[in-house]
C-alpha cells in the first residue's frame, strides 16, 4: 500500500513538473536581447504559453497584460514607442524572462538574392577602414538563417539573434544593408535595426505566399505538388546520387590523381610536356574551347631569401567553376562554385627561396570555363605584390559531360516565404529594402506581375498597407555591345522602374555600379547610399532630398525629333563627363532601334536620328551592360534606363 502511495506521489510530482514546463512562456527568436523595436508604432510582442495562461510584460515603466488563447498563442501591443534605450523587458507567466539592451528606433527588412546577401567580408578589400571603424551599438542586425519550407508558413526561426555593429560582427552583415543603416543612422541619429533575410539565386516567386501565388497557376500547381515530402525526398536522393557519381568519376578519371606517386600538385613534377595558357582568360577560342571536366594549371614563381618563409596572401580573381589551389604541394584554398573571390592565405614556411610552384585544379561543370578577366591575380607577401598574370602551363586531367541538373527546392514557389519571411510578419517594420531580379531575367515579362503581387502580398501580411518598398535596380553586367540590342536585363530594369507607379515605392538605380565580369559587383557602399536617399524622401518625408537620378516621365514627337521629360532632375540634367549624351536609340514604326543623337535643352532631352524620319519610341541604356550611358542629374545620380514604348 505504501509503495502504491509513493508511486502515486511521484506521478503527481512528475505531472506537476511536466505541466509547469509546458506552461512556460516562450518567445520567438526575433524577440530577444538587443532587439530594435519600431518607433512611433504599436509594436507587437508575441509568443507561446499554456492555453489560457496569463502573460504580463513590463517595459519602460509601463505594464501590459494579456492571456494566451486555447492554442497557447498570445500577443500584445506596446503603445506607440519613442526612440531611445537601451531598455529592459520583463515577461512573466508561470516563469519569468528578462530581456536587456533593447532599443527603439527604425527597423528595416533587407531581402532579395545574392547581391543583398553578400556580406562585408566579401568586400573587405574595399572597405577596410569602414570595418575597422564600424563599432556602433545603435546599429543592430538580425540575420535569418537560410532555410526553406514547402509545406506551410512557419511561426518561428530555428535560430537567430540580434547583433551590434562592430568589426567582429560586421563581416557577416549584408554589405548593402550595413551601408544603408550607417548612412540613415548618421542622418537621423535614431537606432537602426536590420532584419536581413536573403537567399542567393532566389527568384521572386519563392518569396510569395501560397494565397498570393494562386494568381500564377503554374507556380501554384508546383507549390502544391511539392508539399508532398515523399516527392521532395525522392528528387533530392536522385539528384544527390547523380551528382556524387559525376564527381566520383571526375576524380577517378583525373590523370592528376591517377598515380599517387606522381600527383600533379607535386612541385617536383616534370611538367615539360604541359601546354601554355594565358591567365586570366576563358577556355573559349583556345585549345580548351568547350572543355568540360578537369584541367590542372601550373605557375612557377621565383622568390628571394627575404620573401621565403613568410605568410602570404594569394588572390586568384574568380574562377569558373570550382578550384583547389596548392602552393609547393600544400593545399591553401578551395572554392566549390564560380562566384566568390578566390582569396587564400598561404601559411608561413610554405614559400621558399628560389623556385616555388603554384598549382590550381579547376573543375568546369558546363559552358565556358577559365580564369575571369579583370580580376586581381597576385601573391602578396607583406607589402610586396607579385603579379601572377601571364603564361601558365596546363594539362588536361579529365574530360566529362556537363554535371547533372540539380533541383533547387529553395527557389520553388513559396519556399522562402514560408521559412524566411512568415516568421517576421508579426514584427513592426519601417520599410523594405529589396535587391533581387537577376534570377528572373530569363522571363522578364512575367516579373511585372510577380513583383507587384509580392509587394502587395507583403504589405497585406505585415498589415501595413503603405509599407515603403525600396527596390535596387539591376546593375550593369556582361560584355558591352556596340549595337542596339534586345536585352532581358534591360527589360527587367524597366519593369523595376515602372513599379514606381505602385504607391510608396522607391528605386535605387545601380546602372553605373556593376562590373561586366561579375554578377556580384563590389561597390555596395553606393548602393546603400542610394537606398538611404530613397528612404529619406519616401519613408522619412525629407522632401528637399534629391533621392534619385532622372526618371523618364513623358515624350512628345516634333518632326523627326522626340523630346523627353523627366522627374527627379534635381538642380538640372547633365551629361556626365561634359561630353555628348550616349546610349540613346530611336525606332520608327518598324520598332528597329538605331543609335541616335541626344542633347539637353531646358532640362529636357531631345533625341533624333537622321536615318529615322518618323521616330515613335526611344530607348536609353537598353542593354545588359550599357557602358558609357551618361545621363545624370547635377547631384551625380544616374538616370534609370527606360523605354518609351509601352508594348
Amino acid at each position: 500500500m505504501m509503495r502504491n502511495l509513493k508511486q502515486i506521489g511521484w506521478l503527481l510530482i512528475f505531472a506537476f513538473i511536466s505541466t509547469a514546463g509546458y506552461a512556460q512562456i516562450r518567445l520567438p527568436k526575433l524577440v530577444g536581447n538587443g532587439m530594435v523595436l519600431q518607433r512611433d508604432a504599436d509594436a507587437k510582442i508575441w509568443g507561446w504559453a499554456a492555453p489560457n495562461e496569463e502573460v504580463s510584460i513590463t517595459f519602460n515603466k509601463k505594464s501590459y497584460k494579456t492571456k494566451a488563447d486555447a492554442k497557447g498563442e498570445w500577443n500584445l501591443m506596446l503603445a506607440k514607442l519613442k526612440a531611445g534605450g537601451p531598455y529592459a523587458m520583463v515577461l512573466k507567466a508561470s516563469n519569468e524572462i528578462k530581456l536587456s539592451n533593447i532599443l527603439v528606433g527604425d527597423v528595416w527588412l533587407a531581402s532579395g538574392q545574392s547581391n543583398m546577401d553578400l556580406p562585408m567580408n566579401r568586400v573587405k578589400a574595399l572597405y577596410e577602414k569602414e570595418i575597422a571603424n564600424s563599432t556602433n551599438p545603435s546599429i543592430r542586425f538580425f540575420t535569418v538563417k537560410q532555410v526553406w519550407d514547402l509545406s506551410a508558413a512557419q511561426a518561428d526561426f530555428g535560430s537567430g539573434e540580434w547583433r551590434e555593429a562592430n568589426p567582429t560582427n560586421l563581416t557577416t552583415f549584408s554589405a548593402v544593408a550595413y551601408f544603408f543603416a550607417k548612412e540613415t543612422f548618421e542622418k537621423y541619429k535614431v537606432p537602426i535595426g536590420i532584419i536581413h533575410s536573403s537567399q542567393g539565386g532566389s527568384p521572386a516567386e519563392a518569396w510569395i505566399s501560397e494565397e498570393a501565388i494562386k494568381a500564377f497557376p503554374d507556380h501554384y500547381k508546383e507549390a502544391q505538388r511539392l508539399k508532398d515530402k515523399a516527392i521532395v525526398s525522392k528528387i533530392e536522393a536522385d539528384d544527390k546520387a547523380k551528382n556524387d557519381e559525376w564527381y566520383s568519376r571526375a576524380k577517378q578519371n583525373d590523370e592528376g590523381y591517377r598515380n599517387p606517386s606522381k600527383l600533379w600538385s607535386d612541385p617536383s613534377l616534370n611538367s615539360s610536356g604541359w601546354s601554355s595558357f594565358k591567365v586570366p582568360g576563358y577556355y573559349a577560342k583556345t585549345a580548351l574551347d568547350k572543355l568540360i571536366g578537369v584541367v590542372w594549371f601550373r605557375k612557377e614563381i621565383e622568390l628571394t631569401a627575404e620573401q621565403a618563409g613568410k605568410p602570404a596572401h594569394l588572390s586568384l580573381g574568380t574562377i569558373k567553376d570550382a578550384d583547389v589551389a596548392f602552393f609547393n604541394g600544400v593545399q591553401v584554398g578551395t572554392t566549390g562554385y564560380q562566384y566568390p573571390p578566390r582569396e587564400y592565405d598561404v601559411p608561413a614556411n610554405v614559400l621558399k627561396a628560389g623556385k616555388n610552384v603554384l598549382v590550381v585544379r579547376i573543375i568546369n561543370n558546363s559552358d565556358n570555363g577559365g580564369f575571369i578577366p579583370d580580376k586581381p591575380y597576385q601573391l602578396a607577401i607583406g607589402q610586396e605584390k607579385i603579379d601572377l598574370k601571364g603564361e601558365w602551363q596546363y594539362n588536361l586531367g579529365a574530360t566529362m559531360e556537363p554535371t547533372p541538373g540539380q533541383t533547387t527546392f529553395r527557389y520553388k514557389p513559396t519556399a522562402l516565404y514560408n521559412a524566411m519571411l512568415a516568421p517576421i510578419l508579426n514584427y513592426k517594420i519601417k520599410g523594405v529594402l529589396w535587391y533581387q531580379g537577376e534570377s528572373n531575367t530569363g522571363n522578364p515579362s512575367a516579373y511585372k506581375g510577380l513583383l507587384s503581387t509580392m509587394i502587395q502580398d507583403w504589405r497585406t501580411r505585415f498589415g501595413q498597407a503603405d509599407l515603403p518598398f525600396l527596390i535596387v535596380q539591376l546593375a550593369n553586367f556582361m560584355e558591352a555591345k556596340t549595337e542596339p540590342m534586345e536585352s532581358n536585363w534591360a527589360e527587367l530594369r524597366d519593369i523595376q522602374r515602372r513599379a514606381l507607379s505602385i504607391p510608396n515605392t522607391g528605386l535605387a538605380v545601380a546602372i553605373d555600379l556593376g562590373e561586366w565580369n561579375d554578377i556580384h559587383p563590389l561597390n555596395k557602399k553606393d548602393v546603400g547610399h542610394r537606398l538611404s536617399l530613397s528612404a529619406q524622401k519616401l519613408a522619412y518625408g525629407d522632401t528637399k532630398v534629391v533621392s534619385s537620378g532622372p526618371l523618364y516621365q513623358s515624350m512628345k514627337i516634333e518632326g523627326n525629333k522626340i523630346i523627353l521629360s523627366f522627374s527627379d532632375i534635381g538642380s538640372g540634367l547633365m551629361a556626365k563627363g561634359d561630353g555628348e549624351l550616349k546610349y540613346f536609340a530611336v525606332a520608327g514604326a518598324d520598332k528597329r532601334y538605331v543609335w541616335a543623337k541626344a542633347k539637353i535643352e531646358n532640362n529636357q532631352v531631345v533625341v533624333w536620328c537622321d536615318a529615322v524620319d518618323h521616330p515613335v519610341s526611344v530607348r536609353y541604356a537598353w542593354a545588359h551592360n550599357p557602358e558609357g550611358a551618361n545621363l545624370y542629374n547635377k547631384e551625380g545620380l544616374p538616370a534609370s534606363p527606360f523605354c518609351t514604348d509601352d508594348n
